[in-house]
């Protein structure tokens, strides 16, 4: 009877031990039922929505954030820490970044277009006056080639010219310095050696004189000419280019430009650098150049020439890049964009989110405990989406990634000694 009695009381106490456990399970479940239930999400742009679970606010469809001082945190942030000015300190859970101290390869981005390159602009003009018998050039943009011919001309004061040669052969051979001295005469009016030695050999002067192109490339009329363009400033319309002005049959004076010849071959690229850009670049520095026309083009090239004044109405500086166009795939007047390599810079680099511009001042949100303060900086270069920072951060300070999140755009930014 004993030995039952002993049995009982141990089975009874097994079941109080088991039952108070289980109470306290069932307190710590309750107990972290209850901290949970006391978590609040609210959002960022509207702080009057509170809920207790994640998810959008239904007035602008923001993502919910974990209200900042909740006991559940941990935070421990002080009534003085909430008492702060909105417009100097915020709190907010925002990610914290700090700067980096490296050196980057920095590029200048900018945009231009494609033009013919001066430095291939040759003048046909008439070296005697005269009428035009024969063209063989008819419309702009015509190629030709050195040494082709282009027109005849009838020339009275040519044909003059060929006759007294042509009599000293014959009557006055002895004078060796009047027969030179005629030859010379006709060279300096265009003719060729052949064309002389054709008029002394057959005693015939020629009428109707043909003229030969000296250059190669394309034909552009004088009127329309990019000559013209580039000496007056105004932009040439190659797009009106008519057929020719210049004529059969038409007279025309001596010293009279009839043409002009642009080699097709040669182009340059004209990139517009902004004046905050400029000083960074220099010479011979490298130069990618993309056109949105030609999807996959890649041109390497370099800086050739930094135009030395500005353009009516344009603060921008334009630089030239000089480029071979052999293919004829680059046309002027086409949009490129330009990356140009100006070397490496250290510093303190930050992302440029991380930056306010304020017009005269630029800020940023520094992360003490857990407030993010107003703090004035100066910047230096922009490289891609990193800003340089020249003075008012360390290494070591924290600050937050994105503060145009923690600017209200509805209240004045102080900061430090601004107040």
């Amino acid at each position: 009877m004993k030995k039952k009695m002993r049995g009982i009381k141990i089975i009874m106490f097994v079941a109080l031990i088991f039952g108070a456990i289980a109470c306290t399970d069932h307190k710590q479940a309750t107990v972290k039922i209850q901290a949970k239930s006391d978590i609040q999400y609210t959002c960022p742009m509207h702080p009057q929505i509170l809920e207790d679970h994640p998810g959008s606010c239904p007035i602008c469809g923001m993502t919910l954030v974990k209200k900042s001082g909740q006991a559940s945190e941990g935070a421990g942030i002080s009534l003085n820490t909430v008492l702060q000015p909105v417009n100097s300190s915020v709190i907010s859970s925002v990610n914290a970044i700090t700067p980096e101290e490296k050196e980057i390869p920095v590029s200048i981005l900018a945009n231009g277009y494609l033009d013919f390159d001066a430095r291939t602009f040759n003048n046909i003009a008439s070296r005697f006056s005269g009428r035009i018998e024969k063209l063989y050039i008819k419309y702009a943009f015509q190629e030709i080639h050195k040494g082709q011919r282009i027109f005849d001309v009838y020339s009275p004061d040519l044909v003059t010219a060929q006759q007294d040669l042509i009599y000293l052969a014959k009557n006055s051979q002895q004078e060796t310095a009047l027969i030179n001295a005629a030859r010379q005469k006709l060279t300096l009016l265009g003719m060729t050696y052949e064309q002389i030695n054709q008029v002394l050999k057959t005693g015939k002067a020629f009428y109707n004189l043909p003229v030969y192109s000296r250059y190669e490339g394309h034909v552009h009329d004088t009127q329309h000419s990019q000559m013209e363009s580039v000496t007056t400033g105004a932009n040439a319309s190659f797009s009106n280019n008519l057929p020719l002005a210049v004529k059969e049959g038409m007279f025309v004076q001596k010293g009279q430009t009839l043409f002009n010849v642009v080699d097709p071959h040669m182009l340059w690229a004209v990139i517009k650098i902004d004046p905050s850009a400029i000083s960074a670049v220099k010479l011979n520095q490298t130069v990618t150049i993309t056109l949105p026309d030609i999807p996959g083009k890649i041109i390497n090239a370099k800086v050739n020439f930094i135009e030395p004044v500005l353009e009516n109405g344009d603060k921008s500086t334009s630089i030239r890049v000089y480029l071979i166009n052999m293919d004829h795939a680059l046309k002027v007047n086409s949009l490129v964009k330009a990356e140009i390599q100006t070397g490496k810079k250290s510093g303190l680099w930050i992302p440029r989110s991380a930056v306010v511009d304020l017009g005269r001042t630029r800020i940023v949100w520094l992360k003490q405990g857990a407030l993010f303060r107003a703090h004035e900086v100066s910047t230096g270069i922009m490289n891609g989406n990193e800003i340089q920072v020249t003075k008012g951060l360390m290494q070591t300070d924290s600050l937050a990634s994105n503060a145009q999140y923690l600017t209200d755009s509805e209240s004045f930014i102080k900061t430090k000694g601004n107040e």
